[in-house]
């Protein structure tokens, strides 16, 4: 099963709001990695995001489910700049955990 989550639908043009992301982290992302979903998360018509957001979105399930779960989530839909911040989050949070670094599936 594949659980495809509309950035632009919760957080508008700029994705800044990290307690709109906390949300969707706690009512989507987790629930649908412990039920062994795929996460899709599409920032089509996303213009800008803060790097608190995304870290607000993916650092808990990294955290919960190890690095490895980014296999499981692809981010889809990215412009130049929300791909460098998707990219900053997970190499911070994989110097972190020292981590192995993980292919990321960001398009």
């Amino acid at each position: 099963m594949s659980i495809e989550i509309s950035i632009f639908e919760v957080a508008g043009e700029f994705a800044h709001n990290k307690d709109k992301a906390s949300e969707l982290r706690k009512r989507v992302i987790i629930p649908g990695l412990q039920n062994d979903s795929a996460i899709l998360i599409d920032f089509q018509n996303v213009d800008l995001s803060t790097q608190s957001f995304i870290h607000a979105l993916i650092s808990e399930p990294i955290h919960i489910f190890g690095i490895d779960v980014l296999e499981r989530i692809a981010f889809k839909n990215c412009n130049e700049t929300i791909r460098t911040l998707i990219e900053i989050v997970v190499d911070y949070l994989q110097d972190e955990e020292c981590c192995v670094p993980q292919e990321l599936d960001i398009s």
